[in-house]
């Protein structure tokens, strides 16, 4: 008896008993399978090349009518996917990666439709397991030889390789989200328990092609009818949140985000080091952009031992309002910023938490308390000397260098002259700080500058920044008469630091929103 003979009879038996394990470990497609698979698809070569292969199949499979109750006969979808197994045999050449790829994104095509049977489908929940593993680590494969896969989006520009694999799982998900074979409260049973594995695999492909915006609706729909995460496998809960919190930090929902990977975090044991490193690439700038800076304690982690060159230096630059500094950092680590999806986001967002520190660094470095304890008069910070240390800063981005002036020293005087001296007026030699570059300011892209670029920094510019965070609740106070900030120190009578600039992440907490938002209920988080 031919190999073909004996394996679709074997299958055979499988579907009459619905053993959804045997039809698994039989169903293989791996490079790696046993040997036997390898002979078999030389058998199919040189049998059924051309033809007789579907007849076979349908011989192999007839209408059963009488069969003994508690088994399961088998189905048109379930004959269909059983000729494309057979035929993705038949012609897979492992060599080919583009060519495999197609075969099996029609044979997991197949089984999704074989599976969607409601009476017997269930048995082949483990067969669509392994069959979406397998199309989805080809597909990352592919993913990173973008010189296999050109001339494909040159052919279907809006659509890659990853994206198409996606929407193949994906109807796979549907089928075990909208299964009814148990409660939504219940212990997940039949095609049910499938679902957060394969939203996992759905949402691995599209993080990786950069299509995070498509995820949007998987979480939607999770939302609905999903039973709750918590009665579903440690590794699928971690797995799960962890890209619902990175989706929530694309859409610069940052709470949201912090409170997935927070708990992705702590769900992940100790000893699994890399998938930790994973989860705080995002959780510690999720956290720097809510104004909570990496402990030392935390830094000091086997896991965060590679992210600690990276985010510690860029927390320094933001504590300290140096903008210099923090432009350094994102130019110095940007190709693997840009690689994690993270470059845009701390380029942009972050800057009203450098403006706020230096306004804050200014403010202690000019003003003068009343000779007066009982004065009740605003303390204020002046907008030209804002203005002042932004001209200063946006100088040296262009290159300007230091030339200390001599005898300046750290008083009153000093500090005065110091906010003269960044002026930069390159005809006062006795009081500049700075020289200009010897071959010219240097050019900056639009991201690089105080304002933009190398437009140079007006009052106009200063006054709309003080605004926009006192807008943003980062600073507490009103610009008076326009041209100082002054700070409303409240009932508490604070010191003017204190008062002026409030704890971000608390101010962050403390925002009040419309009645139908609700910053920790997390779309897509179904708790019980």
């Amino acid at each position: 008896m031919s190999l073909v003979i004996q394996f679709l009879s074997q299958i055979r038996q499988f579907v009459h008993t619905q053993n959804g394990d045997e039809l698994r470990a039989w169903l293989q497609v791996e490079p790696g399978s046993p040997q036997q698979y390898h002979n078999l698809a030389a058998e199919l070569r040189s049998q059924f090349r051309n033809k007789g292969l579907e007849n076979l199949v349908e011989k192999s499979f007839p209408q059963d009518d009488d069969l003994p109750e508690g088994q399961s006969a088998p189905w048109p979808g379930f004959v269909a996917f059983m000729k494309d197994f057979l035929a993705f045999w038949r012609d897979i050449n492992y060599d080919d990666l583009l060519g495999a790829h197609q075969l099996l994104s029609g044979l997991v095509n197949s089984c999704a439709t074989a599976f969607g049977h409601p009476a017997s489908g269930a048995m082949l929940l483990k067969t669509s397991m392994s069959l979406s593993e397998t199309l989805a680590r080809f597909t990352m494969t592919l993913n990173r030889r973008p010189d296999l896969t050109r001339h494909l989006r040159s052919v279907d520009e809006d659509k890659s390789i990853a994206e198409s694999s996606a929407e193949i799982i994906q109807k796979i998900f549907t089928i075990c989200l909208t299964d009814r074979s148990s409660g939504r409260d219940a212990k997940p049973e039949g095609k049910k328990v499938g679902v957060y594995m394969f939203a996992n695999l759905v949402l691995k492909l599209l993080f990786a092609c950069r299509r995070t915006h498509l995820a949007k609706m998987i979480f939607v729909n999770i939302s609905t009818i999903s039973p709750p995460l918590s009665l579903y496998p440690a590794s699928q809960r971690v797995t799960f949140l962890y890209y619902l919190g990175r989706f929530n930090l694309s859409n610069h929902h940052y709470l949201r985000a912090s409170l997935c990977l927070q708990e992705a975090y702590l769900q992940t044991l100790p000893q699994l080091v890399s998938h930790r490193t994973n989860i705080l690439t995002y959780l510690i700038p999720c956290n720097i952009l809510l104004g909570r800076f990496p402990s030392q304690a935390l830094l000091s982690r086997p896991e965060a031992q590679s992210l600690t060159p990276i985010f510690l230096p860029l927390c320094q630059a933001i504590r300290s309002g140096n903008f210099v500094e923090f432009q350094h950092q994102l130019a110095v680590n940007e190709s693997w910023l840009f690689e994690k999806g993270l470059l845009l986001t701390l380029t942009h967002r972050l800057r009203p938490l450098v403006w706020r520190s230096l306004t804050r660094k200014t403010f202690l470095l000019t003003y003068v308390p009343p000779a007066d304890p009982n004065s009740r008069k605003a303390a204020t910070l002046e907008l030209s000397d804002v203005l002042t240390v932004a001209v200063y800063l946006q100088h040296r981005l262009e290159g300007w260098l230091p030339a200390q002036p001599s005898g300046l020293k750290h008083t009153t005087q000093g500090q005065s002259l110091l906010m003269k001296a960044a002026s930069n007026n390159a005809q006062e030699a006795g009081t500049s700080i700075l020289a200009p570059p010897p071959g010219g300011p240097k050019t900056l892209r639009p991201n690089e500058g105080i304002v933009w670029g190398n437009a140079q920094v007006t009052f106009e510019d200063i006054e709309m920044t003080i605004t926009t965070l006192v807008h943003q609740g980062l600073l507490h106070g009103f610009v008076a008469q326009g041209r100082a900030f002054a700070i409303s120190r409240g009932k508490a009578k604070l010191e003017p630091v204190l008062a002026g600039w409030p704890n971000v992440w608390q101010t962050i907490r403390d925002r009040t929103y419309e009645e139908s938002f609700d910053p920790d209920e997390v779309v897509g988080w179904v708790k019980r």
